[in-house]
């Protein structure tokens, strides 16, 4: 009998979609939008590096989204015991070559389309490239993997949100805004944010795992601290911009996303293990709807 075509199993097409993680497609979509939205702001839009840049961001993170389902089943991260979604290694669903294959294809991808942005934006954007898939890889694989050292929240806060939106920002204007450096710690602070939901969900099993996320380094409390302050902090920020001047009164557009950090919060501040998934939905969902009304308000 074929297995993938069981009722009780996926099939290969649907297996391929769990593996690149829809859900988490928002945090490579707000910094990319925001970024441009800066752009705009200082009278500079470019349609073709948006939607190339829009495609790059995307690849990239699928191609993350399949290292750490590959490198975590090669290193007894993900077991039965697993408590977040399904990840389709080490649930059988695709052997780990097919996922390091398309691996491969999805930042393979990422560096064809990364071509052309490099003729837009010179080798900065060629520097920043190679860094990006560099640390989407090492973030689970390689002899010293970020993520298992404590460096996966700092790497998140640097490649998927101060260097997506400034990065963005200059393939359209040549130079990197000051209200692009002032937009990308909010949404960086939010995209680190559901990397720490994560790691609190997983902290036991990590650390039976020998995976030393910052979680697992500085404990449950700590962890649900450092939530709260990446979350309050990312609205505190906007204020803080507008009054210092680097930024105009429209970023505050972006509070109307408060009410969305409430469950999420208070899920983070009380739950634990499987309890935790809904609040890194729930964080996903606050990113990406902060990030577009952020992006709205620097555009008006």
């Amino acid at each position: 009998m074929n297995l993938s075509l069981s009722p009780s199993r996926p099939g290969r097409l649907r297996a391929w979609v769990l593996a690149a993680r829809p859900q988490t497609l928002p945090a490579a979509v707000a910094p990319v939008i925001v970024g441009s939205a800066a752009a705009f702001a200082a009278g500079s839009f470019r349609w073709l590096p948006f939607l190339a840049a829009l495609a790059g961001a995307l690849l990239i993170q699928i191609g993350t989204n399949l290292a750490n389902d590959y490198f975590d089943f090669r290193k007894g991260a993900d077991t039965a015991e697993r408590l977040g979604p399904l990840r389709v290694t080490q649930a059988g669903l695709l052997t780990p070559a097919t996922v390091r294959n398309g691996m491969i294809i999805a930042f393979g991808m990422a560096a064809l389309i990364g071509i052309y942005l490099i003729v837009v934006g010179g080798w900065p954007i060629l520097v920043i490239g190679v860094l990006s898939i560099a640390a989407g890889v090492l973030y689970t694989g390689g002899p010293w993997p970020l993520g298992y050292h404590g460096l996966g929240d700092l790497f998140t806060f640097i490649f998927f949100g101060v260097v997506a939106v400034t990065a963005t920002a200059y393939l359209h204007v040549g130079a990197v805004p000051p209200l692009a450096w002032a937009a990308s710690i909010p949404v960086a602070m939010l995209v680190t944010a559901i990397i720490v939901v994560n790691n609190l969900r997983d902290i036991v099993t990590d650390r039976a795992a020998g995976k030393r996320t910052l979680a697992v380094i500085i404990g449950a409390r700590a962890t649900r601290a450092e939530y709260a302050f990446l979350v309050i902090g990312a609205f505190l920020a906007l204020p803080i911009f507008w009054l210092s001047g680097v930024t105009g009164p429209g970023v505050m557009l972006a509070w109307l996303a408060a009410p969305l950090a409430i469950a999420p919060l208070r899920t983070m501040l009380t739950g634990e293990g499987r309890a935790l998934n809904p609040a890194l939905k729930g964080t996903a969902r606050l990113h990406l709807a902060f990030g577009l009304l952020l992006a709205l308000g620097m555009a008006v």
